[in-house]
């Protein structure tokens, strides 16, 4: 990977207690996860609330402000179903919001992101489709990538490669391959399942980043009573952490396509 690209690892251990935080119902999540945020840095100017038509609960946004006008989304939603404790679906990507903030935070960034915990993707994205419908033309513009994490730790990194835009699919491998971790295709519209990067593709360079294959969506561990914390295979929650903290920092550095593409 380019040697500039530069991010700070979080230990395993402050990974795995925000991932234990996922009690409550899905007020109470919304709630935890912006104290996440808060203990991680992003202070009350950063932190924010965006009310959501139809939705009791807002989409909860930390930003991170760059020196330019382009932007990073980084998403994943926080509501959970009522079967099970909805840790793998998915606050295995909601907590990883503010630990991603905290990775990138300590070096001066290009782009601003916004990190963005979504409301009530488990009623047909309604948190994601309403941030993306508010978007302004010059918003969308300006957004290089939207980066969207569903269902992590269930085994090694998956891309919904069919959904993906190549150019962040080929950054990602390339990320993954330098630092040796393990990454493969899934594409979970075949088991009529998707994700909060929907809302995004048409206009905005998407990318969902999960862990479902057959064998594990044969379990039967989403949507029911078995979507514990010991459903997680922690090592690879924490892989996927480690990748997706040096691709968000490769995108703002490098760019969508790895460097070998930039040079043709």
């Amino acid at each position: 990977m380019a040697e500039d690209v530069r991010y700070k690892t979080l230990d395993r251990g402050v990974i795995e207690s925000r991932l234990g935080k996922y009690a409550g119902n899905n007020k109470q999540r919304e709630a935890t996860l912006k104290q996440m945020f808060f203990d991680a840095g992003c202070d009350d100017q950063r932190l924010s609330e965006q009310p959501v038509k139809s939705s009791t609960n807002p989409n909860v946004i930390c930003v991170l402000p760059g020196s330019s006008d382009k932007t990073i989304i980084v998403g994943a939603h926080f509501d959970r179903v009522r079967d099970g404790d909805g840790v793998v679906d998915n606050w295995s990507g909601a907590s990883l919001l503010p630990s991603l903030y905290e990775s990138i935070k300590m070096t001066p960034r290009h782009h601003t992101y916004i990190f963005i915990g979504f409301t009530d993707e488990e009623e047909g994205l309604v948190g994601s489709s309403f941030y993306a419908h508010k978007m302004t033309k010059e918003q969308i513009a300006n957004t290089t990538a939207m980066v969207n994490m569903d269902t992590l730790g269930l085994g090694s990194t998956e891309i919904w490669g069919s959904h993906a835009n190549k150019g962040l699919n080929s950054a990602i491998a390339y990320v993954a391959k330098k630092l040796n971790i393990p990454i493969s295709n899934f594409d979970v519209e075949q088991l009529n399942a998707y994700a909060d990067s929907v809302s995004f593709e048409r206009k905005i360079p998407s990318i969902t980043i999960h862990s479902v294959n057959l064998e594990n969506w044969k379990a039967h561990i989403l949507h029911t009573s078995k979507d514990k914390y010991s459903a997680m295979h922690l090592d690879s929650y924490y892989e996927s952490y480690r990748l997706i903290a040096a691709y968000i920092a490769f995108l703002d550095q490098v760019g969508i396509a790895a460097p070998e593409q930039n040079k043709k």
